[in-house]
């Protein structure tokens, strides 16, 4: 309720004149020079009252109970129908003989004044599995090499047009090969001149084997359709060490989240998070930055816990394997 700067009645107002006029304390004459209103605006809030009590004190809606002439059922239907085709208000109350105002009020009901409102976003579905290992989650993230600092600390774009192809034998690329746990958030990173399957192999065999330095035993494997993910390499290095390979449906990034957002972090506080001087000083500072995430840097999405924290480890186990 929007109470104009000069009003007279508020609805805690309204109910002490109800009141004093029901109680007998002030006839509505004496009410209406008390509170500053005429006898018939008393009059109103006195039978509003005794009609529905303290819920009636409160301002109603302008708009009539009964409209004189409300919108044919059929043309709201045809204005809903024109409406999924995409057309706008001013094409549809063309085609349908109505004002494009009455257009509006209808495609407002029906909650389709925007045309986004007619795909709406599937709803946002959070899972988590319940202990660690049950499954990690593999992504990749290219970076470009680099051998001095470039334009993002300089501001100077002069030579950062540098070709990066083997080809022309340009400064190249590295990848990040990134693990995240589902459960923990545990993540374990490397990075490798290459996103082919030997690397994609290479780091899924370090990953199981570090998870497995903290006690916690990997079952399943989740990655996107990437072609190092989809090898026969990549295949059979999930048989050999027993797990079970989880690929993602195509374009449905949300589905791998956790890995994402990882990444998303990593780029944020650690790869353009200071100068490095080239890019081989920008992976040193990979591992340290990694063990700051698992141990010290806490998450939102596990209630503001550090991923070590949510292995169960005993103190003694934590303080050794702090390092």
């Amino acid at each position: 309720m929007n109470l104009h700067k000069n009003a007279r009645l508020t609805p805690i107002r309204r109910e002490e004149l109800a009141m004093d006029v029901v109680s007998g304390r002030l006839t509505p004459s004496a009410a209406a020079r008390a509170y500053g209103v005429c006898c018939k605006t008393v009059l109103r809030w006195v039978a509003r009252y005794r009609r529905l009590g303290l819920g009636g004190m409160t301002d109603k809606s302008s708009r009539p109970d009964r409209l004189h002439q409300p919108t044919d059922p059929e043309a709201v239907a045809r204005i809903l129908a024109l409406r999924s085709e995409r057309l706008t208000r001013k094409h549809i109350a063309r085609l349908t003989g109505v004002s494009p105002a009455t257009v509006s009020r209808v495609l407002k009901r029906a909650g389709l004044s925007r045309l986004r409102d007619l795909d709406p976003p599937e709803p946002v579905r959070r899972y988590e599995h319940d202990a660690p290992g049950d499954v990690i989650h593999l992504d990749i993230k290219k970076l470009g090499r680099f051998e001095r600092p470039g334009h993002r600390v300089t501001g100077d774009r002069t030579g950062q047009s540098t070709p990066r192809g083997p080809v022309k034998k340009g400064y190249g690329w590295e990848y990040v090969h990134v693990c995240v746990d589902d459960h923990s958030r545990l993540a374990y990173t490397d990075i490798f001149a290459n996103e082919q399957a030997i690397s994609a192999v290479a780091h899924l065999k370090a990953s199981v084997a570090w998870y497995k330095t903290l006690g916690v035993s990997v079952t399943r494997v989740m990655t996107d359709n990437g072609s190092c993910y989809i090898s026969r390499d990549f295949a059979a290095a999930c048989r050999q060490l027993g797990l079970r390979h989880i690929r993602t449906k195509p374009y449905t990034p949300k589905t791998n989240g956790k890995a994402e957002r990882f990444i998303q972090t990593a780029i944020r506080e650690w790869a353009y998070a200071r100068t490095y001087q080239t890019s081989d000083h920008r992976a040193d500072h990979l591992k340290g930055w990694t063990h700051m995430y698992n141990w010290h840097r806490r998450h939102g999405g596990i209630k503001d816990q550090t991923p070590f924290s949510r292995l169960g480890i005993a103190e003694d186990n934590l303080l050794r394997l702090h390092n």
